[in-house]
């Protein structure tokens, strides 16, 4: 199964460099990117945000969901939202066609990172905090990952480095 893999399915919490990172390993395995809150916001002609504040956070996630079942990618970088991993039946379908990694950052990091949570379209409940999120998503992305990169001091430039060498023994033979 893992030699018919060719994605890399980014995972993690919002601010841990998805979106960043994989634009550099897109560029240094030579693969498409993509990502998914961006394709979310395309299908639906709003921001995440707008998505929320109309119909709620269920809503998100299910055009997420959708999304991320009909993502019909190969040899490609996919930065997903970081709620992708509360769907399990999306996971699975990125799973079949690629590798998850998940980008670990320390909670005191996003910390210091996130100052943007409400602009981000980020999916929370109300009242709950970025520690609360960080508590009920941490099992789900361990969970979910195949492999696991501590991203705790490192730059953008670093953790690419770290997910390519440590998915490159495992993609498909057709990426480089």
């Amino acid at each position: 199964m893992e030699g018919s893999r060719s994605n890399i399915v980014l995972i993690g919490m919002p601010g841990a460099g998805k979106s960043t990172v994989g634009v550099v390993v897109a560029k240094l395995l030579a693969m498409d990117f993509v990502d998914t809150d961006v394709l979310i916001q395309a299908r639906e002609k709003r921001t995440l945000q707008a998505i929320i504040r109309a119909e709620g956070l269920s809503a998100l996630k299910q055009v997420e969901e959708q999304t991320l079942l009909e993502l019909a990618a190969e040899q490609t970088v996919i930065a997903t939202g970081g709620s992708a991993v509360y769907s399990d039946a999306a996971m699975a379908a990125l799973k079949r066609r690629g590798i998850a990694v998940f980008l670990d950052v320390p909670l005191p990091e996003l910390v210091e990172r996130l100052n943007d949570l409400d602009a981000r379209g980020v999916v929370m409940e109300p009242g709950e905090s970025l520690n609360d999120l960080y508590r009920k998503r941490l099992p789900l992305y361990r969970r979910h990952a195949d492999l696991r990169l501590d991203c705790g001091g490192k730059s953008a430039g670093q953790v690419a480095l770290e997910t390519v060498a440590a998915v490159r023994p495992l993609l498909a033979p057709s990426v480089s």
